[in-house]
């Protein structure tokens, strides 16, 4: 079991902490380390639109309510229990009373360090307002607008407060102008998690400090960079046997984007997990460590579950030639998936990009008619490809001129931004430019329209097609054009496409949401502002000694209870036998 010494070093000089012992987990200590391919673009929850960010950031910060990473599940965080109107439109959270924000020399005292109404309120105002720069927040993008009552009015400088967010002693409440099925969700999200507002006076939110089960130590430069947590000791949860939590030590983030770099970690232990493997390595380290895999106890556990996650390439509607829906249809028939999925992606994926922006995982988004936007999906024809950017003017690509194309480097997607580019050349005769850049890079070219097409990837912020949706929303559209786009990078304006996505998200009923949901997405198909590449369906592999960590279909890493320890024959055929109990 490895330590971080000088990490539990500093632990110990932590200051303001309280002064009451905990019982300890008999198996608690040690180090949880996995690898991420990109850096977290910012330490404020507000403004987190990647995975990477909301990885790391979902340790140090909560929310009022989140989700079991075993069922994703709503369940209490910050919030022990809440009510909800008949009419759905009013939500009442009541706060815990032991909560305290991680110590940081903002705060005087440890009461000062309590977590309060006041801060919910800061959090929710901070969210909802454009910053220095005119930059709108993902929380309010993401959740507020249009649906908190005064959160518009609020944005746009016309109120003092949220008139739909208030307190009444250690209660909050939420008035909502519509009913929404998915606000719990949006509630759990990481742009939703409560901030300190003494952090927010000291302008010092950028030290990233929250209520989570892990403290941000440090960030460790060098040949191999790291994100480096440890474990809060004023943590509020046990577990139920009245055991601190969370068990482990410290977390360790690596930032290590090659992938082949990535598995080389894992084998030799640096990592506890890795998700998604280099295609070069699948058959060597599945089959080849076959009895890792299969002895009792096995040294390794093996998940390759389909995930709520699209890989995509976004049109910039902002091009005057991108306008014409045949142009586009006719980049989508240009691209042979089959021969991406084969030979660049080695069959590592859930699907290929035959449905529409939302991952066809029909075991957890259940009543959702993916059959129809297969309808309108596109397939390999180069003959209707070459037909159909003839009929807009460009017979043979003549005229048409060279394509930009804006990737984030890394193993697979330049590989399949070589294959892409050799595609469309070889069935439309247009030349793409490829130019592979950081991820930073990508976000804010793609937010700016720097290029013409992009590279992007999405992971479901909940189990509802509302989260990939979202991103063609034409209300999430900058009025000014040389504003960021920070949702709508494609900045797709569809009428037919945001009447049926008003309408669902305005449903009274599950059944009406997903319903409207579908016939938006069909629209979106009908009039495409992407070209659908594959779903994820990583092979995600953890040593077996790492117990209690779940893999779920959004990919969230929850490692609150996680712990480290080796299995005894014994144990292990107990353990089994329950299992099938």
């Amino acid at each position: 079991m490895r330590s971080i010494y000088f990490v539990l070093f500093l632990a110990l000089f932590a200051s303001s902490c309280k002064s009451e012992k905990v019982q300890q987990f008999e198996h608690a200590g040690g180090t949880f380390s996995l690898a991420l391919n990109n850096e977290p673009s910012t330490h404020i929850p507000r403004n987190v639109t990647d995975y990477y960010s909301s990885t790391v950031l979902m340790q140090i910060n909560e929310c009022l309510v989140g989700m079991d990473p075993k069922t994703t599940k709503i369940i209490p965080k910050l919030a022990k229990e809440w009510t909800i109107s008949d009419n759905g439109k009013i939500y009442e959270f009541t706060l815990r009373e032991n909560v305290y924000f991680h110590d940081h020399e903002a705060f005087s005292s440890l009461n000062d360090r309590l977590m309060t109404t006041d801060d919910v309120i800061t959090t929710f105002e901070m969210g909802c307002k454009k910053d220095e720069k005119g930059n709108t927040p993902a929380t309010y993008a993401y959740m507020l607008k249009s649906l908190v009552k005064g959160a518009d009015d609020y944005h746009n400088g016309k109120a003092k407060s949220i008139k739909g967010i208030t307190a009444n002693g250690n209660k909050i409440k939420f008035e909502l102008l519509h009913e929404d099925h998915n606000f719990l969700y949006k509630l759990a999200y990481i742009t939703a998690s409560i901030v300190s507002k003494k952090m927010i006076d000291a302008n010092a939110e950028g030290d990233a400090i929250g209520t989570g089960p892990f403290k941000y130590a440090k960030y460790e430069k060098g040949e191999q960079p790291a994100i480096i947590l440890t474990k809060n000791e004023d943590y509020y949860l046990k577990d139920e046997e009245g055991n601190a939590l969370p068990y482990l030590d410290s977390l360790v983030f690596y930032i290590q984007s090659r992938k082949l770099e990535q598995l080389d970690m894992f084998e030799t232990g640096k990592t506890d997990l890795i998700v998604g493997l280099p295609t070069s390595r699948i058959t060597r380290m599945l089959e080849g460590r076959i009895q890792d895999f299969n002895s009792k106890p096995p040294k390794l556990v093996l998940a390759n579950n389909p995930l709520l996650e699209s890989n995509y390439y976004v049109f910039n509607m902002n091009d005057p030639r991108f306008k014409d829906p045949r142009v586009r249809k006719a980049f989508n028939y240009a691209i042979n998936k089959e021969a991406i999925g084969r030979e660049i992606l080695r069959n590592q994926y859930s699907e290929l990009g035959y449905y529409g922006i939302t991952p066809p995982v029909s075991k957890t988004l259940k009543g959702y008619d993916f059959a129809k936007i297969r309808e309108k999906g596109f397939s390999y024809d180069p003959d209707l490809a070459r037909k159909l950017l003839a009929e807009a003017g460009y017979p043979n690509g003549e005229g048409f001129g060279s394509v930009e194309l804006r990737y984030n480097i890394n193993d697979t997607h330049s590989a399949v931004a070589d294959e892409v580019s050799k595609q469309i050349f070889q069935v439309l005769g247009i030349n793409i430019n490829i130019d592979g850049s950081t991820f930073e890079q990508l976000n804010l070219d793609g937010e700016t329209g720097n290029g013409d097409i992009f590279r992007l990837g999405w992971s479901a912020d909940y189990p509802n097609p509302e989260t990939f949706l979202m991103n063609f929303y034409g209300k999430f559209v900058p009025e000014d054009s040389t504003a960021r786009s920070s949702i709508n990078k494609s900045r797709y304006r569809n009428p037919i496409f945001d009447e049926y996505y008003t309408k669902a998200t305005e449903a009274s009923k599950i059944t009406d949401q997903l319903k409207y949901f579908n016939q938006a997405e069909v629209a979106l198909m009908d009039n495409p502002p992407i070209i659908p590449l594959w779903y994820t369906g990583d092979i995600e592999i953890t040593y077996s000694r790492v117990r209690n960590f779940h893999f779920n279909a959004i990919n969230i890493f929850d490692f609150t209870r996680v712990y480290l320890k080796d299995w005894t024959e014994e144990e292990y055929e107990e353990h089994m036998a329950q299992k099938k109990g």
